[in-house]
């Protein structure tokens, strides 16, 4: 179970949830005098409590509980989630009618108002939470990373060279750096120095992290995935190919094609 993978959307599911537990400790009805139980006592409240609370609690358990299972794995043929939105809608849907139906010689209580909003909450974000790019974030970020260097680049400056250049006297001419394995080259003189043309600006890998699970496809072109991209996890850009397309790197090495970069958060 990665908490990193909850999205500020799921941190309203939750939030919901606790509301609605307070307020199930609260006067669901109330009189002008008397001392009102909760829904906890279902002798004067009725279904109050398995239709309206008990309800709520289940789907808000299915909605977070779907975040931290994969999308094949159903029940009855439906995803955990499909089950946590629709009972979301159900237990809003009475918790109105619980607005509706208050008894003649009574009040609203704070507990029926509280669980009506909570429940509204849980059920909006249920419906329309993959929807919104605000409720998309990672509810707890991740530390940001170190900046990486170019990719192929030499130690101090760059990525993965196993060599390190050696300091150079003061006032002497530096000199290039050997291919791995190969011997030095001298320095040109002034005699045969010859202009080298300046190289084209070269792609600065970044971190990032993707709103949803997105397949990594391999770089030969085949079809069939390598690795999945999950959010709340930070993967590393290597090159870039065309305005959509990323060469990405996954924490065990791993190197494909991520055709899809829509709504990334660099890191």
């Amino acid at each position: 179970m990665n908490i990193r993978s909850l999205t500020r959307g799921d941190g309203v599911v939750i939030g919901a949830a606790v509301l609605l537990f307070i307020a199930s400790f609260l006067d669901f009805y109330s009189v002008t005098g008397a001392n009102m139980p909760s829904v906890w006592n279902t002798d004067y409240n009725g279904l109050a409590l398995p239709a309206v609370f008990l309800l709520g609690f289940v789907a808000a358990g299915l909605l977070i509980a779907a975040r931290f299972q994969p999308e094949s794995r159903k029940v009855l043929g439906l995803p955990l989630a499909a089950w946590g939105t629709v009972l979301a809608v159900a237990a809003a849907w009475n918790a109105l009618w619980s607005l509706i139906v208050c008894p003649t010689n009574a009040d609203l209580g704070a507990g029926c108002v509280l669980s009506f909003l909570a429940l509204l909450a849980l059920a909006g974000v249920a419906v329309a939470g993959p929807k919104i790019p605000a409720l998309a974030g990672q509810l707890v970020p991740e530390p940001r990373p170190a900046a990486v260097p170019p990719y192929g680049g030499q130690p101090g400056a760059g990525y993965g060279y196993p060599g390190a250049q050696q300091p150079q006297p003061y006032g002497a001419t530096p000199q290039p750096m050997p291919p791995y394995g190969g011997t030095p080259t001298p320095s040109p003189g002034p005699q045969d120095a010859t202009p080298t043309p300046a190289p084209a600006a070269d792609f600065s890998p970044f971190w990032f992290a993707v709103p949803v699970a997105r397949p990594l496809l391999a770089e030969d072109g085949s079809p069939t995935p390598i690795a999945e991209l999950a959010p709340g996890t930070w993967y590393l850009a290597v090159e870039q190919r065309g305005e959509s397309t990323l060469i990405a790197q996954t924490q065990d090495g791993r190197r494909g094609v991520l055709n899809d970069t829509s709504g990334i958060q660099r890191g």
